[in-house]
This record gives structure tokens, sequence and C-alpha cells, in this order.
């Protein structure tokens, strides 16, 4: 099967982006949100970022007609049935998405390719909640904000998944203009099981007196190459994300690297999400491009 049509579910920040990004590669695609205030305003984000890019001589005025036009929005799951794949980018939640896979796998037809942007959650689970011959159909494809800038997707495979349909998949995002690396379904995949350990192990450099907040992300730009710290790349994210992912690791894997430092704990329960809330390891409230440290220990 031909994959001719996308279906995205979501229609926030990453769902937002995967669409345009499917759009660009030329694919019809459907967005499905439950409002339309919520489809008005991710197709508002969409706009913006086609004109950026217009701007920049990325694309012409043409072709962003062409993108737009290949774009819908829908807040009815019927209108997802004839899609040849699903991507689902919907809140990380494992109940909400094993509900609304149940409930598109008796709509879809049954050549339909189910996948999840999952950043953390175990594809497998998810995937149990359809029917014998959807399973091996049902991948994992997590892409990485901003969407259409950042190249990078894991195409990720669980134990029943079909080889050709995980080729098929990873072909897929090579259309969209990716890079696909190969991931098994074990939390975190790659990236994020590299990853947050290493922010979680800056938290407690920090908690420990290593070093202040400003010169700990000042050694891993300069020591490392990176292009920015972790506690910049942690207010980036969301520290509540970044709590939310260590959790699921943690209660995976049972080892200590997993666990959420204290201070992450409490700096989550305070609201201090990073740049999304104003305040987490940097104030943003006064002045966003040159935030300051927070006093934190």
């Amino acid at each position: 099967m031909e994959i001719r049509k996308v279906g995205v579910l979501g229609c926030g920040l990453m769902g937002s982006g995967i669409a345009q990004v499917a759009a660009g590669a030329g694919f019809e695609t459907v967005v499905r949100e439950v409002s339309d205030d919520l489809i008005k305003k991710g197709f508002g984000g969409i706009e913006k970022s086609l004109a950026k890019f217009a701007e920049k001589g990325t694309i012409t005025a043409e072709q962003q007609g062409e993108i737009r036009n290949r774009l819908s929005g829908t807040t009815s799951f019927e209108e997802l049935s004839d899609c040849d794949i699903i991507i689902e980018a919907i809140i990380e939640n494992l109940e909400e998405k094993r509900k609304t896979y149940q409930q598109l796998d008796g709509l879809c037809k049954p050549e339909t390719i189910f996948a999840s942007n999952t950043s953390s959650i175990s594809i497998t689970e998810m995937m149990t909640t359809t029917s014998p011959e959807r399973q091996q159909r049902f991948i994992g494809l997590h892409f990485f904000n901003p969407v259409p800038l950042m190249k990078l997707v894991e195409v990720v495979r669980t134990i029943l998944t079909d080889e050709s349909i995980y080729e098929q998949a990873v072909e897929f995002a090579r259309r969209l203009g990716k890079v696909p690396v190969r991931a098994g379904d074990k939390s975190g995949f790659i990236v994020n099981r590299l990853l947050v350990p290493y922010m979680l192990d800056s938290i407690r450099a920090l908690e420990e007196g290593v070093g202040s907040i400003e010169d700990i992300d000042t050694s891993m730009k300069l020591g490392l190459g990176y292009p920015m710290g972790p506690f910049t790349l942690g207010d980036f994210v969301g520290l509540d994300t970044t709590y939310y992912i260590a959790e699921i690791m943690f209660n995976e894997f049972r080892e200590k690297r997993f666990a959420p430092p204290p201070l992450l704990k409490r700096m989550v329960l305070a609201g201090l999400y990073g740049r999304k809330s104003g305040r987490g390891f940097y104030d943003y409230t006064k002045d966003p491009k040159n935030p300051t440290p927070m006093k934190l220990i």
C-alpha cells in the first residue's frame, strides 16, 4: 500500500508541525482536534511558520499556497477513516491514547498504519487496545521540536510490528525530508534514554553545589560544544515534561539514574515549568532573550 493521505491527531505544537511537514512533502493531510478553536490556533501557527519559510526563500509563495491547500482540519474521527497512516500527537496520557486508538481501529480501513509521536510511553501498551491485525501495523514515529526544522525521527518497532510495515515507515520518514533512525520499543527510545539521565545528573550536580546554573550551562556549551546547556534545554523542553518522562523511565527500568531529583519535583509542584510558565531554572518574565538564573538552592 502506498501512503498518500496522512492523518494527524492533535494540532498543538507537535501535531501542527507534523501536519505542516506532511503537507509540505506533498501528502494530503487532515488534522483532527477536539474543537474548531484548537484547529484554528494550530493552523495559525502553521501559517506563521510557512510565512517565515517564504520570507527566507526556502519555499515560494506558490508552494506556500499549495501546502496550505493540502491541509484540512476536523473534529470528527470519521474524517480519518480513509487515511493511509495516522500519526498521534495528543496529550502524553496512556489511557487517552488507548481510548483514541480503540475508537479509530473500528473506523479505519485494515491497511491503515497507526503511529504515535510519544517520546516515552510504550508503543506496545498503546498497541494492545487494537485488533491483532492492526498491532502488526503499529509503530512509533517520534519527531523532535520544532518539527519543521529538526531532521531526526525515531522510528520505533514493537515485537509484533510487521517487517514490511516498519520499512515502509522508515521510507515514509525519508519522504518527509527527515533522517530516520531505527529504535526498539523501550522507554525513552534512543535520544531520551541518553538525554534524560544527563539532564537529571545536571540537576543533582546543582543540588550538590558542584556549580551554579550558569556555570554548569556554560561548561557544557563550551566544554563539549552543546548548542545549549542542560538547564536552558530543560526550560525549553518544559520541566514538567522532563519530570513526566523521567518518572515513566524510572518505573520501567528501576534505575537510580532515571529517578527525578528532589529539586526537579519541587520546581514542578511550584509551577516552575520553564519558558512556557515564565520561570524555571531561569526567569524569563522581565527579558525573555536575556533571562536571569533563579535562586533555587
